[in-house]
This record gives C-alpha cells, sequence and structure tokens, in this order.
C-alpha cells in the first residue's frame, strides 16, 4: 500500500465509514450534531435532551455523555447549567474549529486547472519529528496529495487555509510556499492520479451513495411520510448524510474534474448530499427546536 492510499484508507475507514449502512461512533454524530443544529438552537443543549435526539440515531445514554465528555477534554465544548439543568455549549476553541469547516463542507468548491495549485516544500530535522508528523497529518487533513517526500501539493484555492494551518504550528523556518502551474512536461491527470488515491476516494463516495442515494430516492418518492415535516426521520436521516460527507472535502479538495477518471463518483455524491440537505436541513432543524429547551 503506498504512502497516499494509507493515509486516504486510514482517514476514510477510522470512523467505520466502510460499511454501506454505518454505525457512526456517537462522538462524531455529536460533532456535525453541533456542527449543523446547535448553534441555531442558541448554541447550548441540556444533556437530556441531547440524549433524546441521539437515541433517533440509535446512539444510547451512555455513549452520549462518555462522548461529550471526551469532547470536553479536547477543548470543543464546554459545560453549563441553565436554570439548574445540566448541559453543554460550543467553546470558543468549539466556534473556531466548526466555523473554518462550514465553509469546506457546505461550500465544495472544485478547482479549475488554470486555477494552478498550490506547493509545500518542507524539511523539518530528525530532532523535530513530532513537529514534522503534526506537519504531515495537518496537510493530510488539508486533502493536500504528496508529490515527493517533502513536497506536499493541493488546489491553489486552499493556499489561505494552508498558510494559516503552518502559522498555527509555528513551522515557518521549515516550511516553503509556492502558487505553482503545470508548464509540462507528463499528463497531469497522471500526476493527480500519483499524488491522491484516487481509487479509495472513489471507493468512499460509492460508499456515501450507496447509503444517501436511496434516502433521497424515499423522500422524493414520498415513500417516507410524504412531504419532508419536522420530525426524527427527517433529522436522523439529514445528520448521517451531514457526518458522512464532512470529512470527504478534506480528503478531495476538489480536484479538478478533467483531470479525474471517467464516471467520478464524487459528481453525484455531492449533488446527492447538498439536495439532502436543501430537503430536510429546515424540518430537521424545526425538530430540533421542537426538542430543545432553550
Amino acid at each position: 500500500m503506498t504512502e497516499n492510499s494509507e493515509r486516504t484508507h486510514a482517514a476514510t475507514t477510522g470512523d467505520g465509514t466502510d460499511d454501506v449502512r454505518v454505525n457512526r461512533r456517537p462522538r462524531s454524530l455529536i460533532v456535525s450534531f453541533f456542527g449543523t443544529y446547535a448553534r441555531d438552537v442558541g448554541g447550548w443543549v441540556g444533556v437530556a435532551d441531547l440524549i433524546a435526539l441521539m437515541d433517533g440515531l440509535g446512539v444510547d445514554a451512555p455513549s452520549v455523555r462518555s462522548a461529550v465528555s471526551r469532547l470536553k477534554r479536547r477543548g470543543l465544548l464546554a459545560s453549563e447549567r441553565i436554570g439548574g439543568v445540566a448541559g453543554y455549549r460550543l467553546s470558543d476553541e468549539g466556534h473556531r474549529v466548526l466555523g473554518e469547516g462550514d465553509q469546506r463542507i457546505f461550500g465544495h468548491r472544485v478547482a479549475r486547472t488554470d486555477d494552478g495549485w498550490v506547493l509545500v516544500a518542507f524539511s523539518v530535522p530528525e530532532s523535530e519529528r513530532d513537529r514534522r508528523h503534526a506537519l504531515r497529518t495537518a496537510l493530510t487533513r488539508l486533502g493536500f496529495g504528496t508529490a515527493t517526500a517533502g513536497v506536499w501539493i493541493a488546489p491553489a484555492h486552499l493556499t489561505g487555509q494552508a498558510r494559516r494551518v503552518l502559522r498555527d504550528l509555528g513551522v515557518e523556518a521549515y516550511v516553503e510556499l509556492f502558487h505553482a502551474e503545470h508548464l509540462g512536461f507528463g499528463d497531469p491527470a497522471q500526476a493527480v492520479a500519483r499524488w491522491w488515491d484516487l481509487p479509495a476516494l472513489q471507493d468512499m463516495y460509492r460508499r456515501f451513495l450507496g447509503e444517501h442515494e436511496p434516502v433521497l430516492r424515499a423522500w422524493r418518492r414520498g415513500g417516507r411520510a410524504g412531504t419532508p415535516a419536522p420530525g426524527p426521520e427527517a433529522f436522523a436521516d439529514h445528520l448521517r448524510a451531514v457526518d458522512a460527507w464532512r470529512r470527504m472535502p478534506y480528503l478531495d479538495p476538489g480536484l479538478p474534474p478533467e483531470l479525474l477518471p471517467d464516471r467520478w463518483a464524487g459528481s453525484r455524491a455531492a449533488r446527492v448530499f447538498f439536495d439532502l440537505h436543501a430537503l430536510l436541513r429546515g424540518p430537521g432543524l424545526e425538530y430540533v427546536r421542537s426538542t430543545v429547551r432553550g
């Protein structure tokens, strides 16, 4: 297995997303919930209400409590009692992380070949191996591909995000940042196939379609509850889709379609996600508002 395939495999299967109908980790679902709904209902959610909402996704109360405790330790959630009721709200760090994710997850920018590329070239000494690992991890999470061991590449629209991440890591002394365009000599499509594990990404999108395309068809047929209305099914189907989708724009940074294989499943997966999002987000939010005590 190549370095690219190892990284993509770990990222696509680490949260249990390798099954067509997945059992996602409670912590991931709760992060998706706070990112998708909690900010629109005042930001604070009582523990009992969160447990009730997660029960509709097959997550039991002990799993919810364990997950929110871990997210609190990570600094994403902060505990707060309101009117004697225990609950959680996003911390400042949680707001920052989810705010940065909104544009990537819901913006879904697709590059063009004439936009160019951003290159990160780095050389970190062995004595700073932890910093080197953190740098590679950060670039992977941004969706960079590996051109060579110390040169990573991504579509140019990620330049701003890359600059911020590199500064946050404090690695400016070891890194050079370039804007580039392809001038020759090989086929850029073949180069992209080396830099990113396209078969793994294709499989990831097909798994997404296998789970969520039938859900979209069912709602469109009215086979679930007719016209979508506030209720637990709309909420659960929407949150599952968001939870599955939100990793994908980081693994596939919006590579130019003309450099991708024919019948690229990512295009169809994006249409399915955004159609489900448009259809179910409103009913899901109304259901959350009816459940959460402000």
